[in-house]
């Protein structure tokens, strides 16, 4: 990612997507910078939102997409999902590259290993220190279910 911050590529992204006449995309980045100016607005006055505070928030953004498609999908509303997947992938290009399962798991050992945890009671040390480590680049389920396993097994 370059220097700008997430807010300026939204904007520019914005424009672009008013220019083309992409109301699905448009709309996604109006509530994106939405979220991002609402996180803004609870910092001291001349204050600005780091990268990482940035990226915060668009996961939480992306967290509340899954769960809606999840609830959509238990209330038989299907036809609802293809939009919130769209905007999920429209949040994705925002956010730093997931890192692949292998990876996770090898920082999740090491991370067992660092912290001596021995059993299912010392899952929330090794969370802790794989989510430290991964910073916004993997979902806090997929490293709670990789913990709970190498735990366990």
């Amino acid at each position: 990612m370059n220097d700008a911050s997430i807010l300026d590529r939204i904007q520019t992204d914005m424009a672009a997507a008013m220019k083309s006449r992409d109301a699905d995309t448009l709309s996604t980045l109006r509530m994106l910078k939405a979220a991002l100016m609402e996180a803004k607005t609870k910092k001291p006055k001349d204050e600005v939102l780091g990268r990482d505070e940035e990226i915060e928030v668009l996961q939480r953004y992306a967290k509340k997409r899954r769960e809606s498609i999840e609830e959509l999908k238990k209330l038989g509303r299907v036809e609802r999902v293809p939009r919130e997947q769209q905007e999920i992938e429209v949040t994705q290009r925002y956010l730093p590259e997931a890192l692949g399962e292998a990876d996770l798991l090898a920082l999740v050992r090491e991370a067992v290993a660092a912290t001596g945890a021995a059993g299912p009671k010392d899952m929330g040390k090794v969370i802790g220190a794989v989510m430290a480590k991964v910073k916004g680049r993997a979902d806090g389920s997929m490293v709670s279910q990789l913990v709970k396993q190498a735990l366990s097994g």
